[in-house]
């Protein structure tokens, strides 16, 4: 029998709750019955990809997320001929690919566009700080459960979905997390971090929520206000940082000072205790794959494989310094580096620092200080670096790099706004993806000469994920099934779109 003391109070199946408690919990015990019959399940519905090309092409995918939301007009769908106060203060330049321009302030972007597919007719009718929206299959949003990221009501973050999936199937990396979120847990770094659901489980239980990084670079940048009643300026990481920067393990992922490998493994043996009283609990199907997370959880504590994968020291400074000494740049090494030892899906958040109102891409105030001075040029310096080291690795070939936002921004400047503002605009923005068999050099969709509307074309965030899940090698038909036995789409009404793929 097991060694523990303490309540005798037993459950139904004749575990008694301490037992369970100590184990990890109900939730934690393995392999749910549904995932059981994924397999199953996604081979029935391979045969919907046939005709679809690039089928699992991408071995691992990068999201790169800049929340708040970019001007497609300070991006990649400029209106050079529109007025000015649809036009800006930023002109039109040419890019490698004939007949596409973007915007002046990113001229290393303009030299990689014939590596990524523009995707200028993005749509949606939630013009809100929506990152649930756009990274899970929830059908619809409201501002209160942006503030609730443990809601019921939330769907599951499409790298859970992937870890979740890949478990089934028993792919990946023992010593690499499937399903890595940089640079913080999103939204922890402001006057208000209650803000950031989306990148979480939801259902699925909180064992498939990302493994979260934190980083330890002082910012140097005082970055340009958000707000005309802002009274504290930020030395904003995002803007500039030291190279003696890392990132390492969250608390939540790191093993516990007071805890040494030794202890790790009195623990472990106490654990196989359980695994001999497995024959009694073979009925249930929360037990079924307790081996191999109980293994994963060991070797995330005690292996140094995904340390080495973070630790961008490693890298050359001039490497470094391509991809620019700001956070997101050494985000995006850290992903690369990721990818490269074997990382499935990464994820990039270009996220709030300091005060979250008006934060990050979020420019209703100051709109062009902070473009010309903080986001355009950390973009430009980092993307495009990104794209090429992955392609001069032979990683571009197989892995899906993805920038997407939430929402767009309004086609026409506000009025009377500190600096130019746009304020939020779900109508029509812009979107990019690369690598993995989608289609370089493309222009997808067109807006109006405002830029306000869709005009041919749209795509959803829905069929973004849609698309991903395709390239990974998942149908995007499956079903998860919730607590309450509700069927949930893995996309949610989002198709995969063949206008993206090569």
């Amino acid at each position: 029998m097991l060694t523990f003391s303490g309540s005798r109070r037993t459950l139904c199946d004749g575990l008694n709750r301490r037992q369970l408690l100590q184990v990890g919990g109900l939730e934690l015990l393995g392999l749910t019955a549904q995932q059981q019959t994924l397999t199953a399940q996604q081979q029935t519905l391979g045969n919907n990809n046939a005709t679809l090309p690039a089928f699992g092409r991408a071995k691992s995918c990068i999201l790169i997320f800049p929340y708040g939301s970019p001007s497609s007009h300070e991006t990649f769908d400029p209106k050079p001929s529109a007025p000015a106060e649809v036009q800006g203060e930023m002109k039109a330049i040419s890019s490698v690919v004939p007949g596409l321009s973007v915007c002046e302030r990113i001229p290393s972007m303009a030299t990689v566009m014939d590596k990524v597919t523009v995707i200028r007719s993005m749509t949606h009718p939630y013009p809100l700080h929506g990152l649930a929206y756009a990274v899970t299959g929830i059908p619809t949003y409201t501002p209160a459960l942006e503030t609730r990221a443990r809601d019921k009501q939330h769907w599951p973050f499409i790298g859970s979905i992937v870890d979740f999936v890949d478990t089934a199937a028993g792919r990946g990396n023992a010593e690499l997390p499937r399903n890595i979120g940089l640079p913080w847990l999103v939204n922890s770094k402001t006057d208000n971090p209650a803000v950031n659901a989306g990148p979480f489980a939801a259902f699925l239980g909180a064992a498939h929520d990302p493994i979260w990084t934190d980083f330890d670079g002082p910012g140097l940048h005082i970055a340009p206000k958000n707000t005309v009643a802002q009274t504290e300026r930020f030395r904003n990481p995002f803007g500039g940082t030291l190279p003696r920067g890392r990132f390492h393990l969250s608390s939540a992922a790191e093993r516990p000072a007071d805890v040494s490998i030794k202890r790790l493994g009195l623990r472990d043996s106490l654990l196989a205790q359980f695994d001999r009283q497995r024959p009694q609990l073979a009925n249930l199907p929360r037990v079924a794959g307790y081996d191999r997370q109980r293994e994963q959880a060991l070797t995330l504590l005690t292996s140094n494989q995904m340390r080495h994968a973070l630790d961008i020291s490693r890298e050359p400074q001039r490497v470094r310094e391509a991809y620019g000494m700001h956070l997101f740049g050494q985000s995006c090494l850290a992903a690369r580096r990721i990818i490269e030892a074997g990382g499935r899906f990464v994820s990039v958040f270009w996220d709030c620092f300091g005060q979250f109102a008006n934060g990050a891409w979020d420019t209703h105030q100051y709109h062009y200080p902070r473009m010309k001075e903080l986001l355009l040029p950390g973009f430009d310096t980092a993307f495009p670096t990104l794209l090429n080291d992955l392609q001069q690795r032979g990683l571009l070939d197989e892995t899906l790099v993805i920038w997407m936002s939430e929402h767009g921004r309004t086609p026409t400047l506000v009025p009377n706004r500190p600096g130019g503002g746009r304020d939020h605009w779900s109508r029509a923005y812009s979107a990019l993806v690369a690598g993995a068999g989608t289609a370089p050099g493309k222009i997808v969709g067109k807006t109006t000469p405002d830029g306000g509307d869709v005009l041919d074309t749209p795509v959803s965030p829905k069929d973004i994920l849609a698309t991903t899940f395709h390239l990974l090698g998942i149908d995007p038909h499956l079903n998860l099934i919730d607590p309450l036995q509700r069927p949930h789409p893995i996309a949610g009404s989002g198709v995969v779109r063949p206008e993206l793929l090569a």
